[in-house]
């Protein structure tokens, strides 16, 4: 079985019914990481995970059950806690900080099997959407080494497209797994606010960043829910575990007459010609394989990214407060920006930005009157640079840095839940994400919708040079 070109649920099948072990898994994947150019992984825990790998395999000869993800090689983001490595954020001022305990979402997965190779790299508190830090230096998408993977979750992306590791953790407070997953031919879905819970200490923050995974097929993101989604009573925003099993219930929903908003730009971003023509040629295919109905509305969803970003600076403030400004030569360029204009924060800010939450909520719940699914594209442009910064331009038309999430960005302050789905390929070669809303808590319409699409459309499971 070659583990670079399949799923984690075959992997974990293989691996529970004894055709592969846990061990012969890891060793792959440890020489694959080896070998990498992608500068995925900014900790190998190699020591720790042969360890967990041999515990599996004892497990499966003593006739137990390993788990869901029984001895599947996975990587932690970098700005999420896994026991005794560090959690440094991507910034230099916390490369020295060791977590004492599996944050709640690693806790669980490793409950199911899973086994932590190490931590993947992040843009600086996953603030952007390309991956590249003073710390750990640029990260490189698999499909092409001079472009980037995207953030803030590119290091876990990279690293899954790439063939490192069959699946990674992921954030989204902006898009920070749905770009990425866009950027490299991934599944990348974000789920309903609270769906898997943030814990423990959990910050309330933005009330936009969830929890999840960048998966190479629709069941894995499935599987992923079944293992780490459900109520935690140390994040008191997370939602009850469904009864119904995530994997076992994948293609249930009825999705045929559903209607259907087809709007590449979401009426508020500038899309690049290739990406809108990759995108709407791989809705159509969804249309029609979905059995949606088509409805043409008018669809204009509000755009200021400006009060997405400042909505994140209180919690910036907390994490750099007594550091600065001392360390602000250490600091990526984005984030040295952010903490300059701090002191000029004020009341209205956060004033804008709890208007525009609810202007955007409003526009959200208005749309989804008229209809029960839309389709856009993940990220309005193909992967820029690798090392930055943030485009100014999409092909000859200037933006601002923000409109990069301006598709995402609706998701994450009105809690709905969004995935992004490989639609194919630009022109370049490189992969451009179709993405699909729905209204809060039809997480698994979302996923079904996807699976269709996986049918209908495949693709492939790791990039085409991978492993790299």
């Amino acid at each position: 079985m070659n583990v670079w070109l399949d799923d984690a649920c075959s992997l974990a099948d293989a691996i529970r019914r004894g055709h592969l072990s846990a061990r012969d898994a890891l060793e792959a994947s440890l020489e694959a990481i080896h070998v990498s150019k992608l500068n995925t992984i900014v900790t190998l825990d190699a020591v720790g995970a042969r360890r967990g790998a041999e515990a599996i395999d004892q497990k499966v000869k003593r006739g137990e059950d390993p788990g869901p993800f029984a001895g599947v090689p996975m990587l932690v983001k970098d700005m999420e806690d896994a026991a005794a490595l560090p959690t440094s954020y991507g910034s230099i001022v916390f490369k020295d900080n060791i977590a004492a305990d599996d944050c709640t979402h690693v806790q669980r997965l490793r409950g199911a099997g899973a086994v932590v190779v190490g931590k993947a790299a992040t843009s600086e508190f996953g603030f952007v959407a390309y991956t590249s830090t003073k710390l750990h230096g640029v990260t490189c998408n698999p499909w092409n080494l001079e472009r980037t993977p995207g953030g803030s979750s590119g290091g876990s992306a990279a690293a899954v497209a790439g063939g490192l590791v069959p699946i990674a953790t992921g954030g989204d407070g902006g898009g920070s797994i749905r770009i990425p997953a866009s950027h490299t031919g991934l599944v990348g879905m974000k789920g309903t606010y609270g769906r898997i819970p943030r814990g423990p200490r959990t910050e309330y923050g933005m009330l936009a960043a969830v929890k999840g995974a960048l998966c190479r097929s629709v069941r894995d993101a499935a599987r992923w829910y079944d293992v780490t989604a459900g109520y935690d009573q140390r994040d008191p925003l997370s939602l009850p575990r469904r009864e119904e099993g995530w994997e076992a219930n994948l293609g249930k929903t009825d999705l045929r007459g559903l209607r259907v908003a087809v709007a590449p730009n979401l009426g508020n971003a500038v899309v690049h010609p290739e990406v809108e023509r990759v995108v709407t040629a791989a809705a159509d295919v969804l249309v029609e394989a979905a059995g949606l109905q088509r409805v043409d509305i008018d669809v204009k969803v509000p755009e200021n990214g400006l009060a997405w970003a400042r909505s994140g600076l209180p919690s910036l403030l907390a994490d750099l407060g007594d550091y600065w400004p001392n360390c602000k030569d250490d600091l990526t360029m984005e984030i040295h920006f952010a903490m300059q204009a701090s002191p000029q924060y004020r009341a209205w800010h956060g004033a804008e930005v709890e208007k525009f939450r609810i202007e955007m909520n409003e526009a959200m719940a208005d749309l989804f009157e008229q209809v029960d699914i839309v389709l856009c594209a993940a990220s309005p442009m193909e992967p820029f640079a690798a090392e930055g910064p943030m485009p100014y331009s999409v092909g000859e038309v200037p933006v601002s840095p923000y409109n990069a999430g301006a598709l995402t960005i609706p998701a994450n302050l009105s809690g709905f839940p969004a995935v992004s789905i490989p639609a194919g390929v630009s022109g370049s070669g490189l992969p451009v994400g179709l993405q699909a809303y729905a209204r809060r808590h039809e997480d698994a319409l979302l996923l079904d919708l996807a699976m269709v699409m996986e049918r209908a459309k495949p693709w492939p499971l790791v990039a085409p040079a991978a492993p790299c």
